[in-house]
This record gives structure tokens, C-alpha cells and sequence, in this order.
């Protein structure tokens, strides 16, 4: 299918049939909705198997690493249009929706230049985890997060009724690369085994020296050779520069088992960052990954009560690579004329975010610990 056309059935697919305006995505389920006269259109599943009743396996498949960098053996349908605008301020690349004439940021908050928007032929992802919670439940998920703050400030809360309405969270997909490795780790170490051997040793009491004795723990070392072998399955990279890795990491984890292949109509009503991280340094930083399992099985196979790992070398074989979008509720707010972020996984409903503290609550606390310990001190002396 030639991609002009290919467009104009994606666009197609999101307009409704009844009244002309565009579907939007709605969380949690498997259609699009129209927000005039809520007709509802299906998102066909590519459904593999039926497990039981009321649950799906979806087929997901991968690409061979090197076949993936090779952008003339990109497939027909491997790339989208998309209309992409770069924030100045942090550097962000995210898609806009059809319609939009003034917006911001998702992850700064700066106004987008959409002067400077550009239409682009951008690579498709391979899946996609739809948003499984929608703007309603992701505000009530920030709110109860902020009540259960300790040592918050007392007006947090309150000085947050800015909050009020769905309109300034906004729901992105991060950018991920998803890896597939099977790995042959021949390595040399040394398995040490403990002894003990009792030592006389003497001490001085009442002016003489008495002899006592002691275990004293030492080790014994045996050389060790072996070859170790790994499967590493869905190694999530992030592709996108606009989060900290500290935010990535308490994201996770992500409901892999709910991954679908990837279809434009999940994305409509939302923004997606395009991806920053080309697919050579993400592979760089999954084997990082990938090589701290690898010498812990190297230690598990060499066995003993304590181990040296003198040289290892990792053959990694059966790369296999998939571009994927996680969905992410972003937003921030204003408490003492500082600005918060904050971010909430689409999917397990995880908050992640930044707050203020209570200088007061935390030096009241400060000085009953110390309150109650002299008073402990105080009655420990009176009972001697």
C-alpha cells in the first residue's frame, strides 16, 4: 500500500461515520469514541489463541537487530506520517493532534512553537500497551497520592484545588525499544569453600593471662571453567530523553502481558514522543543490563561459598528488536511559587512525583525522638 494511501485509511478509521468529528481512544477498553454522539468503533484485536474465556493472546512479534538498522529493508507499512513539533525549551519531539492551534509541553510545560510543526514520515512502532486508566481515575489516583504525603505541608492540598479538572493532565506514550537476546558466556574464576580452624589466643584477667580459643573462618580456592546460557525476554529500554531514569525506573513494571500490536487508533486523543535513543545505544545499555543477570549466573554456576570471576566473554545471538509506546499521565503543579512534576503509569495506576516537605513537621519530629530518648536516658539513670 503506497503511504499517501495508507494515511488517508488511517484517517478514515478515526472519523466518525455518524457525525464527522474525530473517535478518540477510550482507556481501559478496546474501541474509539465519539465525544458528540458517542457512536463507538471496534479496534479489531489480531487475535493468536483463546486461553480461556474473556482473555486474549495477541501475536507480537520482533525484528532481527541488524535487519532493523537497515532502513532499506524497512518493510511496506513500517513507517507513519505524523505532524511532529520539538519544544525549545527541553528539546522534546511530540506528535500533535489534528485540530490543535496553542499548546504546551508535556514534560516541561513550555508553550509549543506550532508555527514550526512539521509533517513527517516517522518509523512505526511495532506495539503499543494502550492507556488502561483514563483522566478521571488518573486525578482521583494524583489526589489520593497527595493526601497520603507524609510530612507534607498542611496547605498542600488545599493550595492545590487548582487541580480541579482533567484538562491539565495530559496523556502521553513514552518511546521504548523493546530487546529479545540469547546469550553463550563461557568464563574462568575461582569457587572459594570456607574452613574453620580453632586459634588459641589469651587475654588478661585480674592481672593473669588465660589462654581461650576461637573459630577463625578461611577460605580455600579451586579453579573454575564453565560456559553459562541465558534467554532475556522483553528487556525494556527507554527511547526518550525527557524523563529521568530515576522517573523510568519507578514506573515499572509495565504489564507486558497487555502489549498489542501497534494501530493508530490507540493513540487518538493522546501524544506520543517520537524517539530519541537510537536503536544501537539502547542495544549498548540492554546488554548492560542484561550483563548484570549474566554474572550473577556466572557466581550461581561456579558455586562454593564465595566466589572470583577472573574473565568472562558474552556471545550475544538471536537479537531481536521492537519499537513499543507506554502510556503515561503527565502533569505538574504549583505549591510556593515552585513547580512539581508529577507522572502516573497509564497502565498500574503507579504515582510518580516530586513534593515539598514540612520544615516544621519534620523538626517537631526531630526533637521528640530526641525528647523521648533523654527522657529514656534520664529514666535509665534514676534506676541504677
Amino acid at each position: 500500500m503506497a503511504f499517501e494511501e495508507k494515511n488517508s485509511e488511517v484517517i478514515d478509521t478515526l472519523t466518525c461515520a455518524n457525525c464527522g468529528a474525530i473517535l478518540h481512544y477510550q482507556p481501559g477498553t478496546d474501541h474509539l469514541r465519539c465525544e458528540y454522539c458517542g457512536t463507538e468503533n471496534t479496534i479489531p484485536q489480531n487475535t493468536s489463541t483463546v486461553e480461556k474465556p474473556g482473555t486474549i493472546t495477541t501475536e507480537l512479534t520482533k525484528d532481527p537487530y541488524e535487519e532493523y538498522l537497515d532502513a532499506t529493508n524497512l518493510k511496506v507499512g513500517k513507517t507513519t506520517q505524523a505532524m511532529i513539533v520539538s519544544c525549545k525549551n527541553c528539546g522534546a519531539s511530540t506528535t500533535l493532534r489534528q485540530g490543535i492551534l496553542a499548546d504546551s509541553c508535556p514534560f516541561c510545560a513550555a508553550p509549543l512553537v506550532i508555527d514550526q510543526s512539521e509533517l513527517k514520515e516517522v518509523r512505526e512502532p511495532n506495539a503499543v500497551l494502550p492507556f488502561m486508566i483514563d483522566n478521571k481515575q488518573a486525578l482521583q489516583l494524583f489526589k489520593s497520592w497527595l493526601k497520603g504525603l507524609w510530612f507534607a505541608p498542611d496547605a498542600l492540598v488545599k493550595n492545590t484545588k487548582e487541580f480541579h479538572g482533567t484538562n491539565k493532565l495530559q496523556g502521553i506514550y513514552l518511546p521504548y525499544w523493546n530487546f529479545d537476546a540469547d546469550t553463550t558466556t563461557p568464563y574462568e574464576g575461582q569457587r572459594g569453600e570456607y574452613y574453620y580452624v580453632t586459634e588459641t589466643y589469651y587475654v588478661t584477667v585480674n592481672g593473669r593471662q588465660e589462654a581461650r580459643t576461637r573459630q577463625v573462618r578461611h577460605t580455600r580456592w579451586y579453579h573454575a571453567r564453565g560456559t553459562v546460557f541465558e534467554q532475556f525476554r522483553d528487556m525494556l529500554v527507554k527511547a526518550s530523553q525527557s524523563i529521568d531514569k530515576s522517573v523510568e525506573e519507578k514506573l515499572e513494571p509495565w504489564n507486558i502481558q497487555k502489549f498489542r500490536p501497534f494501530d493508530e487508533r490507540y493513540l487518538s486523543g493522546f501524544k506520543a514522543e517520537i524517539y530519541q535513543v537510537e536503536p544501537p545505544q539502547a542495544y549498548k545499555d540492554a546488554q548492560r543490563r542484561m550483563d548484570a543477570f549474566i554474572y550473577q549466573s556466572i557466581c550461581q554456576d561456579i558455586g562454593g561459598d564465595v566466589q572470583r570471576v577472573d574473565g568472562y566473554d558474552t556471545n550475544f545471538h538471536d537479537v531481536k528488536i521492537q519499537y513499543t509506546l507506554l502510556p503515561v499521565w503527565i502533569s505538574s503543579y504549583h505549591f510556593n511559587k515552585k513547580l512539581y512534576n508529577f507522572y502516573i503509569n497509564a497502565c498500574t495506576g503507579e504515582v510518580i512525583g516530586e513534593r515539598p516537605y514540612s520544615f516544621w513537621k519534620i523538626f517537631f519530629l526531630v526533637i521528640s525522638i530526641l525528647a523521648a530518648i533523654g527522657v529514656i536516658y534520664w529514666l535509665y539513670q534514676q534506676g541504677q
